[in-house]
């Protein structure tokens, strides 16, 4: 069957696909600045969720106002992924001295898989569409992880939360976070923290701190800050894929975070090989 369009309805498509995408860009701070991200896995640490006075455990005005945000980004167009740590629940210091690392750890995964879960029904309750995936079986709790359906999904705009990270010991959330985000192509990691980017130094003991506004794997491995792991820095830099530090406390902090580092906003650590040691000229640290 064919079809005749007559140029005042074309102009009118033409206008409201024009209006949708400088909405994105606006939104997002991109206008001039290039294209936005079209995949990115985030790190969130599972203190950032929890709270202990909390009846549930859990800081839900905290989950709530992650979870909107990433709604409203995978609306714009972005694949997001994530990655939750289980420190809220247990964390490798509270072991016993004599307690096998092995078992500690499998502890730490078990964490992990309890807070995705929690996470997940909250992406359900505002009505997005949220999957666990783990690299070990847990009945029907979560799906096994195999990329191609991990792209599938997030294809169709579904929410993945990656828990239990890889099924062995000795690996943090972090390097889980950067392996995940090579394996899937991300165009970049972002670390969302408790302090709003990388310091010269610890800046709770250091008041003179500088914070880094770009910076190199490289600069970073060897003076060994604290950025992410040194295993999850090194698969991101050998990935040429860049990462973000940022503070989670900010406002819209996810969604600013996404506004791709082109920006005159950014205001936590952009990491990336080919990038020069940069400071801020006045360094507000946000703990």
């Amino acid at each position: 069957m064919n079809i005749t369009l007559n140029s005042g309805i074309i102009r009118y498509i033409v206008v409201l696909l024009e209006s949708e995408l400088v909405f994105k860009w606006k939104y997002y701070g991109l206008e001039g600045k290039g294209c936005i991200i079209k995949r990115t896995v985030i790190k969130l640490s599972g203190e950032a969720i929890g709270d202990p006075q909390a009846v549930s455990g859990y800081n839900d005005p905290v989950i709530d106002s992650i979870v909107l945000q990433i709604i409203r980004i995978i609306q714009s167009g972005t694949q997001v992924s994530l990655v939750i740590g289980g420190g809220n629940l247990w964390r490798g210091q509270q072991a016993r001295p004599d307690m096998c690392r092995v078992k500690a750890d499998s502890m730490g995964m078990l964490a992990t898989v309890i807070n995705a879960i929690y996470l997940a029904e909250a992406f359900k309750r505002q009505g997005a569409k949220a999957l666990v995936m783990t690299p070990i079986p847990f009945a029907n709790m979560t799906r096994i992880y195999e990329k191609e359906t991990a792209l599938e999904l997030m294809e169709n705009k579904t929410v993945l939360i990656y828990a239990a990270g890889l099924g062995h010991p000795y690996f943090s959330t972090d390097t889980i976070t950067a392996l995940r985000a090579a394996e899937l192509e991300a165009d970049i990691v972002l670390y969302a923290k408790n302090i709003d980017g990388v310091y010269d130094a610890d800046p709770r003991q250091a008041p003179a701190a500088r914070k880094y506004k770009t910076l190199s794997y490289t600069a970073a491995i060897q003076k060994g800050l604290n950025a992410a792991d040194i295993a999850a820095m090194h698969i991101s830099k050998e990935s040429n894929i860049p990462s973000y530090i940022f503070g989670l406390n900010t406002p819209d902090s996810i969604t600013l975070a996404c506004r791709y580092p082109h920006t005159a906003t950014l205001n936590g650590t952009y990491i990336h090989e080919d990038k020069k040691e940069d400071y801020y000229v006045n360094s507000h640290t946000t703990l």
